[in-house]
């Protein structure tokens, strides 16, 4: 992956694509200090982790799910190394038979393609139909780096930011989950 390894303070200077746009419109309202890495397509954690080196923190993993009917829609963001199995998240957000959403919803409520998943994906989430679930091991992290809503660009800014500015300002309030480092077969 070709990755320019400058870190930029801030938004680019010129114009992207307008869901890009609109995050750095809204980080700026805010006064969030931010921080850019540009780079071509890193759709996976694996593909992120150049990335996370100029970045200085790393990139969560983000998981659009859907409960069985597709009436329910959640955002879960934990740490891109842990691993997932969706019967210790379902027990724990009273929703049973959850699966990864199709790319259609992710469209259409967040605004986003797959390997784009970000958080501030819930700016475009104008129904908030999308329920954010946040791993309580996110918490331990200074910084918080995610995709301003296309994968060829990674942000950071603090966690501490994320959740006292951020969002509440989308508004979204979040759920706090605990998943295990180690799941059982």
């Amino acid at each position: 992956m070709q990755i320019d390894k400058t870190l930029y303070r801030g938004r680019p200077a010129e114009t992207r694509i307008p869901k890009e746009e609109r995050c750095y419109e809204f980080l700026d309202g805010l006064g969030v200090e931010y921080y850019r890495v540009d780079h071509e397509h890193a759709d996976t954690i694996e593909a992120c982790e150049e990335v996370e080196g100029i970045l200085g923190c790393k990139i969560c993993k983000n998981l659009f799910l859907t409960n069985r009917q597709q009436t329910e829609f959640y955002l879960l963001i934990m740490p891109g190394e842990k691993p997932f199995k969706t019967k210790l998240l379902s027990k724990q957000i009273g929703s049973a038979r959850l699966s990864f959403a199709s790319p259609d919803h992710m469209e259409q409520y967040l605004d986003i393609t797959p390997g784009s998943v970000s958080v501030l994906g819930l700016l475009n989430d104008r129904e908030h139909k999308v329920r954010l679930l946040i791993d309580r091991d996110l918490l331990k992290e200074e910084n918080f780096g995610c995709h301003p809503c296309i994968n060829t660009s990674s942000l950071r800014f603090t966690t501490e930011e994320l959740l006292n500015t951020i969002l509440p300002a989308i508004p979204v309030t979040p759920t706090y989950v605990e998943l295990p480092w180690v799941v059982e077969e």
